[in-house]
């Protein structure tokens, strides 16, 4: 990845993946670590969106833009604030995490990853969560990991939480990225 700007600033820090790779539990405690205010991005979904993914089919892209649109102007109202937010947000493609870009182009990305064996058993323990562990593999399949050109961090989740959000913030505040 390249390098991403400094933890301390206000520029908005994306936490991406797939569902149940702990997104806004790291985000929750990122914000957190750096004292800044958290946003979970489901929150933003329109009860349409909720409802299609909790009868079990996957959003589209012609669903999926006017929340991410959504999910833009409130990184780039906090960011023109002076208000640094993290945003746990599924960000699955590319073109996706570009249009959050176009609200904030110097926003990092952190991606969780880890493998559809753990990801799968995380969504069997959750309870009142309209997301099913049934859409697990049609998010899989539209995932696209971080690009080296794009701003970011990529960490496995399959280690405990407060040892993820010491990777990330070193990653976000040293000058090489990961």
């Amino acid at each position: 990845m390249t390098s991403t700007r400094d933890a301390t600033d206000d520029t908005p820090i994306v936490v991406m993946g797939v569902s149940g790779s702990g997104k806004t539990t790291i985000g929750l405690a990122l914000a957190a670590r750096l004292g800044v205010e958290f946003l979970d991005a489901d929150d933003l979904h329109p009860p349409e969106n909720r409802a299609k993914m909790a009868s079990g089919h996957p959003l589209d892209d012609e669903d999926r833009l006017p929340w991410l649109h959504a999910v833009g102007r409130y990184m780039r109202d906090a960011a023109s604030r002076g208000q640094r937010v993290v945003v746990a947000c599924s960000a699955l493609k590319r073109r996706y995490r570009d249009l959050l870009r176009t609200y904030v182009p110097d926003a990092p990305f952190v991606y969780l990853q880890g493998t559809p064996a753990l990801l799968g058993a995380r969504l069997e323990g959750r309870t009142n969560h309209f997301m099913p562990r049934s859409l697990l593999a049609s998010q899989l399949a539209d995932l696209e990991p971080l690009d080296v050109d794009e701003s970011g961090v990529t960490v496995d989740v399959d280690v405990d939480v407060a040892r993820i959000v010491d990777e990330v913030v070193e990653a976000l505040t040293s000058s090489r990225g990961r």
